[in-house]
């Protein structure tokens, strides 16, 4: 038993509040341990060595995050006041302290969910989805999928209660009044300078205050370092990090324009591709696919599945006759991010472009340059006209004609609804295929498939047809793929069909993955990415890295389009036509978590806008298992110099919303 006259003193202010505090680090600790359970698959396994720098990065950002959310709680129990110990006042803060920690359950257990799916924290950008009609029916779904996490956050919320009522403060101490006026007041301003440091990472005056992009430096691999981040501190800190801040690594503008330029005038240029073949004058359809990583295709990875499995058979059998880039990747990590950087050759890093006011700027699109050319445009999405802002963007990029599910269902009916998303890929395929019979010719077309998505489900009567496959979302890649053969048994007897050229190309890779290369630091953007042309005039299997922001460009190459443009991507084919240049400016860019992945053919980086924190020799360790950085490597002067430049430019451009060559 505590003796008596010890009691107040072991329960008072302080030290009560420090059992309240200790118990929220004990909650934020429970739950990154259910968040690395439940993701195992995706951040790797842990290593004896690799822990003490986890935990020690996981208390760090915990501490911010516990200041952020408390710092109220904190200023109110050391408040000055006489009656702080009452039954009234002590009720007002256990609601605080409780309701607050409830928050930090929830959105830390939403993030264990969120990041199986989208590979990244759940950030403020998120809440943008939310105005989507569907939304309350996904997370319905998604709640019912995950059940027993509802449970855990039930648990663990009673949990607190229980601790925070072991210790119940005793009754003011000190005396006089005014001595307990003076003690608690340079407590409560003792609690600020703690509080602030806290949030910053840090007193010292060199100290930045900490960003996610921060949590690499006590990871081994890029997914790791998402174990060290907690909620809410990734939303808070994307909230008050919404001003556009970028570092200026060049001052003088032609050493800029040296290391990068968005600017392409190809009329100028000395090298072109005649030798690929000329596509002036051919309609273009893009399939933008769904989740289609590049892991599914049998063809492309016959060490993974057995002889005749294979989940996108009608893909592999187009791979073989048309051009294949076979290390290509995607420029975001969402659906959202894909338009921009497909249509426009704009990436999305820390914010999806789409979502962000600079989007709203002046923009010259594939389909504007296009349609200045004589093409008709036009975008095809199975899900409603304001989804996503897909419909939005594909608009501001040039598009001029639109189908969605209002459309479809104006003209066939309300039956091939999914319930979740939209039309089924296998209906409105077929839909988009007759609407091409009737367009202007030439057309560019783009179509954005949504059935190979969470909830993994397929149409009734496909469940015991399909593979059901190694992972979740195989299946319904399955459907997809069977949508595609559909779409081109049909077109096929078209007039078109033989002066068009075919491009396919997934937005992201899928939230299940299944090869071990997948989990990989690069592995998590690598994606199904060719051209088709069904005369044959486009044929090749390319192992050089390319990405979604390439194929503006490459296209308006293969239609001989010459006048200036503003790309961030590159002609695809004019870089190979010099195989020195390949070796030197192929590369391919993404952000994840406050780290830019720079990846060429030979090494990757990953880049937290200050240092290199990791380095991969792509060459000869494509399992990307020794980081060279913390082997004393360092990057090639060259490439990183290059990625500035390429983060300077980007930047600018985005501050002064211009898109286009003046």
């Amino acid at each position: 038993m505590i003796n008596e006259r010890l009691r107040p003193w072991l329960h008072n202010t302080l030290t009560v509040l420090l059992w309240r505090l200790g118990i929220v680090y004990l909650l934020l600790f429970m739950l990154r341990a259910i968040f690395y359970l439940f993701n195992t698959d995706t951040l790797g396994p842990l290593t004896w060595g690799e822990i003490p720098a986890l935990l020690r990065g996981g208390l760090l950002f915990d501490t911010a995050c516990l200041c952020y959310v408390y710092c109220l709680f904190v200023f109110l129990s050391l408040l000055p006041i006489p009656g702080r110990s009452g039954k009234g006042y002590q009720r007002m803060l256990f609601g605080l302290w409780i309701g607050v920690g409830s928050i930090v359950v929830l959105l830390n257990l939403a993030d264990t969910v969120y990041f199986h799916y989208a590979k990244k924290r759940f950030t403020v950008d998120e809440f943008h989805f939310t105005g989507n009609d569907n939304t309350g029916h996904i997370l319905w779904k998604a709640l019912g999928e995950n059940w027993y996490l509802l449970l855990i956050g039930i648990a663990l919320v009673w949990g607190m209660i229980l601790l925070y009522r072991l210790v119940r403060p005793a009754p003011r101490r000190l005396r006089p009044m005014w001595l307990f006026v003076v003690v608690n007041t340079v407590l409560a301003l003792g609690s600020v300078v703690l509080l602030v440091g806290g949030m910053r990472g840090g007193l010292g005056h060199g100290i930045r205050p900490i960003a996610m992009s921060h949590a690499a430096q006590f990871a081994r691999s890029p997914a790791k370092a998402s174990a060290v981040l907690t909620n809410p501190f990734c939303i808070l800190r994307t909230i008050t990090n919404r001003k556009l801040s970028y570092v200026k690594y060049f001052s003088d503008s032609t050493e800029l324009a040296a290391r990068f330029s968005p600017y392409h005038y190809p009329a100028a240029d000395s090298l072109r591709h005649d030798r690929f073949g000329s596509q002036h004058g051919k309609n273009i359809v893009i399939f933008i696919l769904e989740s289609f990583s590049y892991e599914h295709s049998a063809y492309l990875n016959p060490h993974l599945y057995r002889e005749g499995e294979s989940y996108t058979p009608f893909l592999d059998s187009l791979m073989q006759e048309g051009y294949l880039f076979r290390r290509a990747h995607a420029n975001g990590r969402k659906s959202i991010d894909a338009l921009p950087s497909i249509l426009s050759s704009i990436p999305s890093f820390k914010t999806p472009f789409v979502i962000t006011p600079y989007s709203l700027g002046e923009t010259h699109g594939l389909a504007r340059h296009l349609g200045d050319e004589g093409y008709s445009t036009w975008f095809f999405n199975g899900s409603e006209y304001k989804s996503m802002g897909f419909v939005a963007y594909a608009m501001l990029s040039g598009v001029r004609n639109t189908r969605t599910r209002e459309n479809y269902e104006a003209t066939v009916g309300t039956e091939d609804d999914d319930g979740y998303w939209g039309i089924w890929d296998g209906p409105f395929l077929r839909y988009m295929a007759r609407e091409l019979d009737s367009v202007p010719k030439p057309f560019f077309a783009t179509v954005f498939t949504l059935s190979s998505h969470h909830p993994f489900v397929v149409p009734a009567g496909y469940e015991e047809i399909l593979p059901k496959g190694h992972t979740k979302v195989q299946q319904p890649v399955a459907y997809t793929d069977h949508s595609l053969r559909g779409f081109f048994e049909y077109a096929r007897r078209q007039p078109w069909f033989e002066n068009t050229l075919f491009v396919f190309t997934a937005d992201h890779i899928s939230s299940e993955v299944y090869d071990p290369l997948t989990k990989t630091p690069t592995g998590d953007s690598h994606i199904i990415f060719f051209l088709y042309t069904p005369d044959g005039s486009l044929r090749g299997d390319d192992r050089h890295i390319a990405q979604q922001i390439d194929l503006m460009p490459t296209l308006l190459g293969l239609t001989g389009y010459d006048k200036p443009f503003f790309a961030y991507g590159q002609d695809m084919f004019e870089i190979r036509a010099d195989s020195a240049r390949t070796a030197r400016d192929a590369f391919a860019i993404n952000h994840v978590d406050g780290t830019f992945q720079w990846i060429t053919d030979s090494a990757a980086m990953f880049f937290d806008e200050h240092e290199v924190i990791h380095l991969f020799d792509l060459l000869n360790d494509p399992s990307e298992e020794r980081d060279l950085i913390r082997e004393g490597v360092r990057p090639d002067s060259a490439q990183l110099d290059r990625l500035k430049g390429f983060l300077q430019t980007y930047y600018e451009h985005l501050e002064r919303s211009d898109f286009v060559v003046r």
